[in-house]
Protein backbone atom coordinates (compact mmCIF):
# COMPACT_ATOMS: atom_id res chain seq x y z
CA UNK A 1 0.00 0.00 0.00
CA UNK A 2 1.16 3.28 -0.26
CA UNK A 3 2.46 4.98 2.47
CA UNK A 4 0.35 7.33 4.12
CA UNK A 5 0.13 11.13 3.04
CA UNK A 6 1.08 13.05 6.00
CA UNK A 7 -0.08 16.50 6.72
CA UNK A 8 2.72 18.27 5.84
CA UNK A 9 3.03 16.65 2.16
CA UNK A 10 -0.58 17.56 1.70
CA UNK A 11 0.59 21.21 2.40
CA UNK A 12 3.23 21.12 0.18
CA UNK A 13 1.52 19.18 -2.33
CA UNK A 14 -1.38 21.52 -2.76
CA UNK A 15 0.26 25.21 -1.07
CA UNK A 16 3.67 24.66 -1.75
CA UNK A 17 4.06 25.84 1.91
CA UNK A 18 3.56 24.37 5.24
CA UNK A 19 1.91 25.89 8.66
CA UNK A 20 4.55 26.68 11.52
CA UNK A 21 4.07 23.85 14.36
CA UNK A 22 1.26 22.00 12.10
CA UNK A 23 2.51 18.96 14.17
CA UNK A 24 2.27 20.61 17.54
CA UNK A 25 0.93 18.31 20.60
CA UNK A 26 -2.55 19.74 20.35
CA UNK A 27 -3.51 18.70 16.90
CA UNK A 28 -3.94 20.54 13.58
CA UNK A 29 -6.84 21.83 12.08
CA UNK A 30 -7.60 24.42 8.92
CA UNK A 31 -10.19 25.22 6.97
CA UNK A 32 -10.32 25.64 2.62
CA UNK A 33 -12.54 26.77 0.17
CA UNK A 34 -12.71 24.35 -2.65
CA UNK A 35 -12.49 25.76 -6.01
CA UNK A 36 -8.83 26.15 -5.85
CA UNK A 37 -8.29 22.93 -5.76
CA UNK A 38 -9.72 21.43 -8.69
CA UNK A 39 -9.94 21.96 -12.26
CA UNK A 40 -7.28 22.37 -14.93
CA UNK A 41 -4.82 24.07 -12.76
CA UNK A 42 -4.95 21.66 -9.92
CA UNK A 43 -2.81 18.81 -9.26
CA UNK A 44 -3.71 15.77 -9.45
CA UNK A 45 -5.11 14.45 -6.41
CA UNK A 46 -3.02 10.81 -5.75
CA UNK A 47 -5.08 7.64 -4.17
CA UNK A 48 -3.78 6.90 -1.06
CA UNK A 49 -4.61 7.11 3.00
CA UNK A 50 -3.91 10.12 4.92
CA UNK A 51 -2.36 10.55 8.19
CA UNK A 52 -5.37 12.91 9.28
CA UNK A 53 -9.43 13.53 9.11
CA UNK A 54 -11.22 15.44 6.21
CA UNK A 55 -14.85 16.68 5.51
CA UNK A 56 -15.94 18.00 2.35
CA UNK A 57 -18.75 20.00 1.15
CA UNK A 58 -18.51 19.19 -2.86
CA UNK A 59 -20.52 20.84 -5.39
CA UNK A 60 -20.60 18.91 -8.37
CA UNK A 61 -20.96 16.06 -10.63
CA UNK A 62 -18.18 13.51 -9.21
CA UNK A 63 -17.16 10.37 -9.04
CA UNK A 64 -15.95 9.11 -5.22
CA UNK A 65 -13.46 6.22 -5.05
CA UNK A 66 -13.82 4.98 -1.38
CA UNK A 67 -12.52 1.60 0.22
CA UNK A 68 -13.75 -0.85 -2.45
CA UNK A 69 -16.66 1.55 -3.92
CA UNK A 70 -17.21 3.80 -6.40
CA UNK A 71 -20.01 6.36 -5.67
CA UNK A 72 -21.30 8.94 -8.10
CA UNK A 73 -22.15 12.28 -6.52
CA UNK A 74 -24.55 13.99 -9.08
CA UNK A 75 -24.79 17.70 -7.72
CA UNK A 76 -23.47 17.79 -3.88
CA UNK A 77 -22.62 15.55 -0.97
CA UNK A 78 -20.49 15.55 2.33
CA UNK A 79 -17.77 13.72 2.32
CA UNK A 80 -15.97 11.99 5.53
CA UNK A 81 -12.56 11.26 5.31
CA UNK A 82 -10.36 9.54 7.47
CA UNK A 83 -6.84 7.61 8.29
CA UNK A 84 -8.21 3.98 7.57
CA UNK A 85 -9.65 3.86 4.24
CA UNK A 86 -8.09 5.14 1.10
CA UNK A 87 -10.39 7.36 -1.30
CA UNK A 88 -9.95 9.72 -3.88
CA UNK A 89 -12.60 12.00 -5.92
CA UNK A 90 -12.82 12.64 -9.53
CA UNK A 91 -14.44 15.20 -11.40
CA UNK A 92 -16.83 14.87 -14.10
CA UNK A 93 -18.07 18.52 -14.52
CA UNK A 94 -15.21 21.18 -15.17
CA UNK A 95 -17.20 23.48 -12.93
CA UNK A 96 -16.76 22.56 -8.63
CA UNK A 97 -17.38 24.29 -5.41
CA UNK A 98 -17.86 24.42 -1.84
CA UNK A 99 -15.23 23.56 0.93
CA UNK A 100 -13.12 20.89 3.08
CA UNK A 101 -11.42 20.92 6.64
CA UNK A 102 -8.73 18.81 7.45
CA UNK A 103 -7.81 18.01 11.29
CA UNK A 104 -5.70 15.39 13.08
CA UNK A 105 -7.34 13.01 15.58
CA UNK A 106 -5.05 14.61 18.18
CA UNK A 107 -7.14 18.18 17.97
CA UNK A 108 -10.16 16.22 20.03
CA UNK A 109 -7.61 15.09 22.61
CA UNK A 110 -10.01 15.01 25.83
CA UNK A 111 -12.76 15.90 23.40
CA UNK A 112 -14.44 12.50 22.07
CA UNK A 113 -13.32 9.79 20.09
CA UNK A 114 -13.85 10.23 16.45
CA UNK A 115 -14.01 6.49 15.71
CA UNK A 116 -16.57 5.82 17.72
CA UNK A 117 -18.99 7.60 14.81
CA UNK A 118 -20.35 5.51 12.28
CA UNK A 119 -19.71 7.90 9.38
CA UNK A 120 -15.44 7.31 10.67
CA UNK A 121 -15.36 3.11 10.38
CA UNK A 122 -15.03 0.91 7.71
CA UNK A 123 -18.28 -0.39 7.48
CA UNK A 124 -20.27 3.08 8.06
CA UNK A 125 -21.80 5.65 5.49
CA UNK A 126 -19.25 8.23 4.66
CA UNK A 127 -20.95 10.09 1.31
CA UNK A 128 -24.28 11.52 2.24
CA UNK A 129 -25.65 13.24 -0.62
CA UNK A 130 -27.77 16.86 0.09
CA UNK A 131 -30.64 18.72 -1.07
CA UNK A 132 -29.65 22.35 -2.17
CA UNK A 133 -30.97 23.61 1.38
CA UNK A 134 -28.70 21.36 3.06
CA UNK A 135 -25.71 22.26 0.94
CA UNK A 136 -26.69 25.94 2.41
CA UNK A 137 -26.96 25.05 6.02
CA UNK A 138 -24.08 23.26 5.75
CA UNK A 139 -21.98 26.35 3.61
CA UNK A 140 -23.08 28.27 6.94
CA UNK A 141 -20.62 26.16 8.99
CA UNK A 142 -17.93 26.41 6.82
CA UNK A 143 -18.49 30.16 6.54
CA UNK A 144 -18.66 30.14 10.08
CA UNK A 145 -15.12 27.98 10.50
CA UNK A 146 -13.54 31.14 8.23
CA UNK A 147 -14.32 33.57 10.66
CA UNK A 148 -13.60 31.68 13.71
CA UNK A 149 -10.09 30.71 12.40
CA UNK A 150 -9.22 34.31 11.34
CA UNK A 151 -10.43 35.74 14.46
CA UNK A 152 -8.33 36.65 17.93
CA UNK A 153 -10.24 34.53 20.43
CA UNK A 154 -8.34 33.31 22.37
CA UNK A 155 -10.59 30.24 22.63
CA UNK A 156 -11.30 29.63 18.69
CA UNK A 157 -10.17 26.43 18.48
CA UNK A 158 -13.01 25.48 20.67
CA UNK A 159 -15.46 26.76 18.70
CA UNK A 160 -13.82 25.33 15.87
CA UNK A 161 -13.84 21.67 17.52
CA UNK A 162 -17.79 22.22 18.08
CA UNK A 163 -18.10 23.33 14.51
CA UNK A 164 -16.91 20.05 13.66
CA UNK A 165 -18.75 18.30 15.59
CA UNK A 166 -22.22 20.17 14.09
CA UNK A 167 -20.96 18.52 10.87
CA UNK A 168 -20.38 15.31 12.00
CA UNK A 169 -24.08 15.23 13.61
CA UNK A 170 -25.93 16.74 10.85
CA UNK A 171 -24.48 14.31 8.48
CA UNK A 172 -25.70 11.48 11.10
CA UNK A 173 -29.43 12.55 11.38
CA UNK A 174 -29.36 12.05 7.27
CA UNK A 175 -29.14 8.12 7.96
CA UNK A 176 -30.60 7.62 11.63
CA UNK A 177 -30.56 3.93 11.31
CA UNK A 178 -27.00 3.78 10.36
CA UNK A 179 -26.75 5.40 13.71
CA UNK A 180 -27.33 3.32 16.50
CA UNK A 181 -25.56 3.31 19.88
CA UNK A 182 -23.07 0.86 19.99
CA UNK A 183 -22.42 1.49 23.75
CA UNK A 184 -25.60 -0.17 24.99
CA UNK A 185 -25.01 -1.36 28.40
CA UNK A 186 -26.39 -5.12 28.41
CA UNK A 187 -23.87 -8.01 27.69
CA UNK A 188 -24.93 -8.52 24.11
CA UNK A 189 -23.43 -5.53 22.73
CA UNK A 190 -20.52 -5.40 24.97
CA UNK A 191 -19.53 -8.42 23.23
CA UNK A 192 -20.34 -7.20 19.54
CA UNK A 193 -18.31 -3.90 20.27
CA UNK A 194 -15.55 -5.68 21.88
CA UNK A 195 -15.40 -8.25 18.78
CA UNK A 196 -15.52 -4.98 16.08
CA UNK A 197 -12.66 -3.28 17.81
CA UNK A 198 -10.50 -6.36 17.81
CA UNK A 199 -11.51 -6.85 14.33
CA UNK A 200 -10.68 -3.27 13.13
CA UNK A 201 -7.41 -2.66 15.43
CA UNK A 202 -5.43 -4.55 12.86
CA UNK A 203 -6.25 -2.69 9.54
CA UNK A 204 -5.43 -1.02 8.02
CA UNK A 205 -2.51 -3.16 6.50
CA UNK A 206 0.09 -0.69 4.87
CA UNK A 207 3.95 -2.95 4.81
CA UNK A 208 3.93 -5.94 3.46
CA UNK A 209 5.66 -6.85 6.44
CA UNK A 210 2.52 -6.77 8.56
CA UNK A 211 0.27 -10.19 8.82
CA UNK A 212 -3.35 -10.39 10.10
CA UNK A 213 -3.14 -12.72 13.13
CA UNK A 214 -6.92 -12.88 14.31
CA UNK A 215 -8.45 -14.55 11.41
CA UNK A 216 -10.67 -17.56 13.39
CA UNK A 217 -13.91 -16.82 15.56
CA UNK A 218 -12.36 -19.25 17.56
CA UNK A 219 -9.11 -16.86 17.84
CA UNK A 220 -11.00 -14.03 18.66
CA UNK A 221 -12.91 -15.90 21.15
CA UNK A 222 -9.58 -16.71 22.57
CA UNK A 223 -9.19 -12.70 22.43
CA UNK A 224 -12.44 -12.21 24.56
CA UNK A 225 -12.06 -14.70 26.81
CA UNK A 226 -15.31 -15.81 26.67
CA UNK A 227 -16.54 -19.24 24.74
CA UNK A 228 -16.78 -19.11 21.02
CA UNK A 229 -20.45 -20.15 20.79
CA UNK A 230 -21.09 -16.62 22.89
CA UNK A 231 -19.24 -14.98 20.69
CA UNK A 232 -21.27 -16.45 17.72
CA UNK A 233 -24.45 -16.37 19.56
CA UNK A 234 -23.70 -12.43 20.19
CA UNK A 235 -22.99 -11.62 16.72
CA UNK A 236 -25.88 -13.94 15.14
CA UNK A 237 -28.39 -11.28 17.49
CA UNK A 238 -27.06 -7.72 16.88
CA UNK A 239 -25.62 -7.88 13.40
CA UNK A 240 -27.64 -11.29 11.85
CA UNK A 241 -24.15 -12.31 10.90
CA UNK A 242 -22.03 -15.39 11.82
CA UNK A 243 -18.50 -14.24 13.30
CA UNK A 244 -17.17 -15.98 10.21
CA UNK A 245 -18.89 -14.11 8.15
CA UNK A 246 -18.08 -10.57 9.66
CA UNK A 247 -14.45 -11.90 9.54
CA UNK A 248 -14.77 -12.73 5.70
CA UNK A 249 -15.85 -9.66 4.74
CA UNK A 250 -13.44 -7.31 6.70
CA UNK A 251 -10.71 -9.37 5.27
CA UNK A 252 -12.34 -9.68 1.32
CA UNK A 253 -12.08 -5.57 1.71
CA UNK A 254 -8.73 -5.15 2.63
CA UNK A 255 -8.04 -7.32 -0.15
CA UNK A 256 -9.81 -5.39 -2.90
CA UNK A 257 -7.93 -2.06 -1.70
CA UNK A 258 -4.82 -3.56 -1.72
CA UNK A 259 -5.49 -4.55 -5.34
CA UNK A 260 -6.97 -2.28 -6.35
CA UNK A 261 -5.16 0.56 -4.54
CA UNK A 262 -1.54 -0.67 -4.00
CA UNK A 263 1.27 -2.29 -6.03
CA UNK A 264 1.73 -5.35 -4.02
CA UNK A 265 1.95 -8.34 -5.63
CA UNK A 266 -0.59 -11.29 -5.30
CA UNK A 267 1.94 -13.25 -2.98
CA UNK A 268 2.53 -10.17 -0.64
CA UNK A 269 -1.52 -8.95 0.04
CA UNK A 270 -2.03 -12.71 0.50
CA UNK A 271 0.72 -12.93 2.89
CA UNK A 272 -0.18 -9.97 4.89
CA UNK A 273 -3.81 -10.75 4.97
CA UNK A 274 -2.90 -14.24 6.89
CA UNK A 275 -3.18 -16.70 4.43
CA UNK A 276 -0.49 -19.55 4.20
CA UNK A 277 -0.58 -19.90 0.98
CA UNK A 278 -1.02 -18.18 -2.63
CA UNK A 279 -3.77 -20.84 -3.60
CA UNK A 280 -5.73 -20.57 -0.18
CA UNK A 281 -6.00 -16.56 -1.22
CA UNK A 282 -7.00 -17.19 -4.57
CA UNK A 283 -9.81 -19.83 -3.70
CA UNK A 284 -11.06 -17.49 -0.41
CA UNK A 285 -11.41 -14.75 -3.36
CA UNK A 286 -12.79 -16.61 -5.87
CA UNK A 287 -15.37 -18.06 -3.98
CA UNK A 288 -16.85 -14.61 -2.36
CA UNK A 289 -16.38 -12.71 -6.05
CA UNK A 290 -16.46 -15.21 -8.45
CA UNK A 291 -13.30 -13.71 -10.03
CA UNK A 292 -9.83 -14.27 -9.04
CA UNK A 293 -7.54 -11.95 -7.38
CA UNK A 294 -5.30 -11.07 -10.69
CA UNK A 295 -8.82 -10.70 -12.91
CA UNK A 296 -10.39 -8.18 -10.43
CA UNK A 297 -6.82 -6.82 -9.97
CA UNK A 298 -7.37 -5.79 -14.12
CA UNK A 299 -11.25 -5.00 -14.16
Amino acid sequence: MNSLESLEEFYKHKLNWVPDGVRKEIGHFNVFRLAPFVGSNAKPVPYSRRDYFKISLIRGNNKVHYADKVVEIKERALLFANPQVPYNWEEIDKVQSGYFCVFTESFFHRFGNLNDYTLFQPHGTPLFELSENQADEISVIYERMFDEINSEYAHKYDILRTLVFELIHKAMKLHPSDNLDKKETNATHRITAMFMELLERQFPIDDTRQRLNLRTPAAFADQLAIHVNHLNRALKKTTEKSTSRIIQERILQEAKILLRHSAWNISEISYALGFNEVTHFNKFFKQQLSLTPSSFRNV
